[in-house]
């Protein structure tokens, strides 16, 4: 685990909220002048925990009005069959993330469509006639509560 101070634990958190702030202003909420911000900033970047910037989009606003969770189970582990799967998730559009997971199920596919005919079509068209797919458990999400892209920073703190 890194040894970060409250600076940069501070740095990151506001980073998580807005990550255009300029960083004379992040200097100055973080009660640091600027170079040694910019330095901290860059350091933070250069070993990897800060990845990169993104903008935050709402797939609603662009029509994916349906995001559902799809559990996905291969039918082997040792032909490769799982190596197969990740190539053809990987140029799925449709998928936003996909972990491989303990349990009942390999995969868990996070998924957003315009509609549910277009949920039946990916799910019957595409996914079930990947080689080695198993079976598939699709969740349809009512309401996103919280998420995604905050990462806890708390337990840097003790």
């Amino acid at each position: 685990m890194p040894q970060l101070d409250e600076f940069e634990i501070r740095m990151l958190d506001i980073l998580q909220r807005d990550g255009r702030i300029p960083v004379s202003e992040l200097a100055q909420e973080i009660g640091l002048s600027t170079t040694p911000c910019a330095r901290r900033f860059e350091a933070l970047q250069a070993t990897g925990i800060i990845k990169g910037f993104a903008a935050m989009l709402s797939r609603r606003a662009l029509g994916l009005t349906v995001e559902v969770f799809i559990q996905v189970r291969l039918v082997s582990h040792s032909d490769g069959t799982p190596e197969s799967f990740i190539a053809a998730v990987q140029r799925m559009d449709e998928i936003s993330s996909c972990w491989t997971m303990t349990g009942d199920h390999d995969f868990l596919l996070h998924v957003m469509v315009p509609s549910v005919d277009d949920l039946n079509a990916f799910v019957m068209h595409r996914l079930m006639r990947l080689p080695g797919v198993r079976d598939v458990h699709t969740q349809l999400v009512l309401q996103n509560i919280k998420g995604p892209g905050h990462v806890p920073l708390n337990h840097l703190r003790r």
